[in-house]
């Protein structure tokens, strides 16, 4: 016998118009709203990223050629590999994602030309994973990216001062969200996905399906090395940026 779990919302109800959705949704706590409002678990010890969905989400619009960008990327193969497409509006130091992959079990081989096809200009920030060595080839796996073309960036992703904790990298996070200053396009479903359902338990970040998540964290930790695309580049890849493919686990 089979099993199926259907998520509705309040969007899912057309006679709650927009008066009745804000006077309820201001009438409960705010840990409470996603479960209230969207059907979404309130799982462990509460969201890592408790702010609501609606603050962040936007519809998709063409990015200004000016803004630099850059990408994070976080290796995988049992736990799914995953990239994030980032644009950094410096006027208002708000950083967008735009695009999205997520997939498992892929090759770098495989990975690569998706990569490379969004802009192969494009920085991209890694996690120190990407200092491993392969047990098969023993070639870095940063390496082999590099290899075939992926932009890696020299160094592994770290702030500023050279530091890299989990914690420092979702509280700049956070703090962005409740700043105004990130935003997501709402064709990045994958991305959203993840991010409702990224949850604390005692107090720790649970590191389950949050591969989405870790790629935009070092793309925003490695954010000051985001480049606007050159002039007459024959780098290739798509980079007005509608995006949001999805993947899949």
């Amino acid at each position: 016998m089979s099993k199926a779990i259907i998520q509705a919302g309040w969007n899912d109800v057309p006679h709650l118009d927009d008066k009745t959705r804000r006077e309820l949704a201001e009438s409960f706590p705010l840990h409470e709203r996603e479960a209230r409002m969207n059907g979404v678990p309130v799982l462990g010890s509460g969201k890592v990223f408790p702010v609501a969905e609606e603050s962040i989400v936007i519809a998709p619009f063409a990015l200004p050629p000016h803004w630099p960008r850059i990408v994070g990327l976080d290796f995988g193969w049992d736990h799914p590999a995953a990239a994030a497409w980032l644009a950094w509006d410096r006027d208002t130091d708000t950083v967008y994602v735009y695009d999205t992959f997520r997939v498992r079990e892929t090759s770098v081989a495989m990975q690569a030309p998706l990569i490379a096809a969004r802009g192969r200009w494009m920085p991209v920030a890694w996690p120190h994973d990407g200092l491993q060595h392969d047990k098969g080839s023993g070639e870095q796996l940063a390496g082999q990216y590099r290899a075939l073309g992926v932009n890696l960036l020299p160094e592994r992703a770290t702030f500023e001062d050279g530091s890299n904790g989990l914690e420092a990298g979702i509280s700049e996070l956070l703090t962005r969200m409740q700043t105004g200053r990130f935003k997501v396009f709402g064709t990045c479903g994958d991305w959203l996905e993840e991010w409702r359902l990224y949850h604390r338990k005692d107090g720790l970040i649970v590191k389950i399906r949050d591969d989405l998540q870790s790629a935009t964290r070092y793309g925003v930790m490695m954010l000051r090395f985001a480049v606007v695309e050159p002039r007459g580049s024959t780098l290739g890849g798509r980079s007005a940026g509608y995006g949001g493919r999805r993947g899949g686990y």
